[in-house]
């Protein structure tokens, strides 16, 4: 999610301000909630490619469309770049990929409606304009330079920058989609467990969620390209994190990290001013007056804390990175698993025990190898998959422990597990399905994927 800020707010003038902005979503275990986000490809029917933000059926006459259903028009100028309701948002990626950022609920059920909610909305727009939306973590069909960018000041500074640091850097911001979930902690002890519990475990969700195995029309031997994009995108700002398993890892470790990760802009009257390469820390000791005269404000390091792209990322709750994007049934699998695994105290005990021994060559190996053999990567004498079922026994406990029944008090949270525990147990990710209709009933072309992973 990503849209201009609506006010500076206070000057920086020391690096505590900034450890106590992140403390403040310390939060009550009563106050905990789940935000889930997820990322779709936008295209039309008749040909299915992808849409330019201009025209009768672009994303920007989608965008206006939705406005009937409560939304309000976010501007950056004079053109609609995002919509905001209550708590959530609608809000565009560089190559038009339209995101939903649920608000923050206390159940997965709450989340589950909210998403079959927005899937009306859209369907009924799409309808109208004869536009789609599917869920699929790659682009299959379309060439980098086929997919139109959106209006947006800060993806063309981060366009020119990607480049400078990486191969995969504009096919991140251009043609992949993610889901994703945020979570709460009650403090800084809390928040370190969950973190290194979620960062190690993360490419665990990736083995499950693997949903990209093609590019520009082929396979391209990966169960999750998305994922393997962000290793050759940016090293200063991606990658595992060794120091959140350090001694000493806390709220002001974390911004020590992210004062020294270079920026990419700081956002003044209307505009995003280049800043790319230059450190936060710089800024706050005065040396960028080169390029802005005022000193950092508030605003300007929330921005900066979106800016950086680890697999977990912490702002004032934690978000949950690892996932490819994938089909509508899936979508309230990923806030399952996770708020199984960290919104119960066993549960996220017994996570913590199974990755304690862990090494950092443990956690660098499964971020490398994963994306490419999915729930077949070999660690530790086992598989991907065998971990797997362990993680999804846990996060059926936790979820079972938390007791939560939907309104007709019928179900708990954990049947939103089951299509994980399908995946696991058959050992066949939703990129080996893909793959086997290719070379099968699809007769080796990805057309048939815009229809079969619509929304």
């Amino acid at each position: 999610m990503s849209r201009p800020p609506e006010a500076q707010g206070a000057p920086i003038t020391s690096k505590r301000q900034l450890v106590e902005y992140v403390e403040q979503g310390n939060k009550p275990k009563e106050a905990w909630r789940i935000g889930t986000e997820h990322e779709k490809f936008a295209y039309r029917r008749s040909d299915l490619r992808p849409l330019p933000y201009d025209g009768p059926d672009g994303i920007g006459a989608i965008l206006d469309g939705m406005t009937r259903f409560g939304w309000e028009r976010v501007e950056e100028n004079g053109k609609t770049i995002a919509l905001a309701k209550g708590a959530g948002a609608i809000t565009l990626e560089p190559g038009g990929q339209f995101e939903l950022s649920g608000a923050p609920v206390r159940t997965i059920h709450e989340t589950c409606e909210e998403v079959n909610e927005h899937l009306d909305q859209v369907r009924e727009i799409d309808n109208e304009l004869g536009t789609a939306m599917m869920g699929l973590g790659f682009n299959p069909k379309w060439r980098r330079d086929e997919i139109p960018w959106m209006p947006k000041g800060r993806y063309k500074i981060m366009g020119a920058y990607m480049p400078k640091k990486g191969k995969l850097g504009l096919d991140m911001m251009t043609r992949t989609c993610t889901v994703q979930v945020n979570l709460d902690f009650s403090g800084e002890a809390d928040m370190v467990q969950k973190f290194r519990a979620s960062l190690a475990l993360q490419p665990i969700a990736t083995a499950l969620f693997a949903n990209s195995p093609f590019t520009e029309g082929k396979p391209n031997g990966f169960q999750s390209f998305r994922s393997h994009i962000w290793t050759d995108t940016d090293p200063d700002r991606c990658g595992v994190l060794p120091f959140v398993f350090e001694p000493g890892m806390g709220f002001e470790r974390y911004v020590d990290y992210l004062l020294d990760v270079p920026m990419y802009f700081a956002y003044r009257d209307g505009q995003y001013l280049d800043f790319s390469g230059r450190s936060f820390r710089d800024f706050m000791a005065g040396r960028l007056r080169d390029l802005v005269k005022d000193e950092p404000r508030i605003t300007d390091f929330v921005d900066h804390m979106t800016t950086v792209f680890p697999e977990v990322r912490l702002k004032r709750f934690l978000e949950m990175r690892g996932a490819d994007g994938g089909p509508w049934r899936r979508l309230c699998a990923l806030p399952a698993l996770w708020t199984g695994l960290l919104y119960d105290q066993a549960a996220l005990d017994q996570a913590s025990q199974l990755i304690k021994d862990w090494t950092l060559a443990d956690h660098e190996r499964l971020r490398r190898e994963v994306p490419r053999h999915g729930l077949k990567t070999s660690f530790r004498g086992r598989t991907v998959r065998e971990v797997a079922l362990d993680v999804l026994k846990i996060a059926r406990s936790g979820l079972k422990a938390r007791r939560i029944l939907d309104r007709i008090g019928a179900d708990d949270e954990t049947h939103f597990l089951d299509s994980l525990d399908t995946i696991a147990e058959s050992g066949r990710t939703p990129s080996d399905l893909l793959l086997e209709a290719y070379e099968t009933r699809w007769n080796r072309s990805v057309d048939p994927v815009f229809t079969e992973q619509a929304y």
